[in-house]
């Protein structure tokens, strides 16, 4: 299961011609049940998770118990689809009250307006974790009831006997200790040190390769203006990522082909494995006490991580939205947040959620997630042009990893990214 992936560039090209149309005013199948309750409909992209499904279901059952206005009925798609359904029934005018999104792709559905800001209780949305809150505009849109973080996963055996440091939260490998580990790793018999998950493709790019640009200091806009990429994706500091990470697959550190998921970890066919929280308890099953997880390593700026993933918005259409913050201020109990949590093993959205979790509190085998995520997260840029940075960097860094010129590459994605938000009228970003 990896939870960041998501095709949020599938309809991200309709979304300015949407927004441009006025469409996405909605109120999908919302109306009066046949005993007289307000009925809210809510899409989810669980289809293929039966035991997230499962969690959702328990909720909408215990809330329409509870009370006797409302009526939540869920519909579910398959992640691959969801996006393409939720643009097309804003063009139709029929979206759904209540439905939930990948984070990063939420301003540009607010600024379309699709959306309308959440609303919910403040106490709520104060308790959770930071990156598991959107906002757009100054106001929050969207809040989930969990996050994902990414580590480098490795046997404690496997460095102690190639004489190489455990880095920690407090100390991270730097750039040197990086390479040098990598260099020893591959003297050492393995072929390629480290999987860094790049056969995969879609989101997970920015979500995974982002948070090392930004460790060097560059990023993926300039987030002082949201008006531009110049600087902050082609400047001195994102060629120096660039060039470091184009000698990953050079020097045969990392390698472009492979399966996708943590599987030649766990073969032990590489040493190191940068993946997340999704495969750590499988990690720890076959790998047991022998598993170190370890920060992403200090390039210049701090380790970073991303942060930001599924989340429940409210459309702007819908027919009741009091009701609907009923249903989502019910839903944001720890109880059904630590059930999240261990059984899809993501991490908690509040600290009290945490410590009533099975892998996640003090003494959770998996509680080093929760310090990397509220230590290292970075969002992904908080602006409606997200979805063509999303595949725009996913662009240039695959022509980067194949050999192109670096500085080239980055030009050409920041001249990309910079047309299509004057294109945009600066998505309502002024100078």
């Amino acid at each position: 299961m990896k939870r960041t992936s998501v095709s949020i560039l599938a309809a991200a090209g309709l979304v300015g011609v949407l927004a441009l149309t006025g469409c996405g005013q909605a109120g999908q199948g919302d109306s009066t049940t046949e005993d007289g309750k307000t009925k809210l409909t809510m899409w989810t992209h669980s289809a293929g998770n039966p035991a997230e499904l499962a969690v959702y279901q328990q909720i909408i059952s215990d809330f329409n118990a509870s009370q006797d206005q409302y009526e939540v009925v869920e519909e579910s798609f398959p992640q691959g689809a969801y996006n393409d359904a939720v643009v097309a029934a804003a063009a139709s005018g029929d979206l759904p009250c209540l439905l939930d999104l990948d984070g990063p792709i939420m301003p540009n559905w607010a600024w379309a307006g699709y959306l309308q800001p959440l609303g919910i209780d403040t106490k709520i949305t104060d308790s959770l974790l930071p990156t598991a809150v959107g906002k757009w505009d100054g106001e929050i849109y969207s809040a989930g009831y969990w996050d994902a973080a990414l580590s480098i996963f490795a046997r404690k055996s496997v460095l102690e006997k190639n004489g190489i440091r455990i880095a920690t939260v407090d100390q991270p490998w730097t750039e040197q200790e990086f390479a040098s580990a990598l260099a020893t790793l591959k003297a050492a018999g393995y072929d390629t040190p480290i999987d860094i998950g790049a056969e995969d493709k879609g989101e997970w790019w920015p979500y995974a390769y982002s948070p090392f640009l930004q460790s060097f200091g560059g990023d993926l806009i300039d987030r002082d203006t949201m008006l531009s990429a110049e600087g902050a994706l082609n400047g001195d500091d994102a060629i120096a990522w660039g060039t470091w990470f184009q000698n990953l697959f050079k020097d045969g550190y990392a390698n472009a082909d492979g399966t996708v998921g943590n599987q030649e970890f766990v073969d032990d066919k590489v040493a190191l494995s940068y993946t997340g929280v999704w495969n750590a308890l499988a990690s720890v099953d076959a790998v047991g006490d022998d598993l170190v997880v370890l920060p992403p390593p200090d390039l210049g700026t701090g380790p970073k991580i991303g942060g930001g993933s599924w989340q429940w918005a409210i459309s702007k259409g819908c027919n009741d939205a009091d009701g609907a913050r009923k249903y989502l201020e019910f839903s944001f109990q720890d109880r059904y947040i630590t059930q999240f949590a261990d059984e899809q093993i993501v991490i908690p959205a509040t600290d009290s959620a945490a410590q009533a979790s099975k892998y996640f509190g003090d003494d959770g085998v998996l509680r080093p997630f929760v310090e990397l995520s509220q230590k290292f997260a970075v969002l992904r840029p908080e602006t409606p042009a997200y979805a063509v940075i999303s595949t725009t960097f996913e662009t240039a860094a695959k022509d980067i990893m194949n050999g192109a010129d670096v500085k080239t590459a980055l030009d050409q994605a920041v001249s990309d990214i910079d047309a299509n938000i004057a294109s945009n009228d600066g998505y309502g970003f002024k100078k």
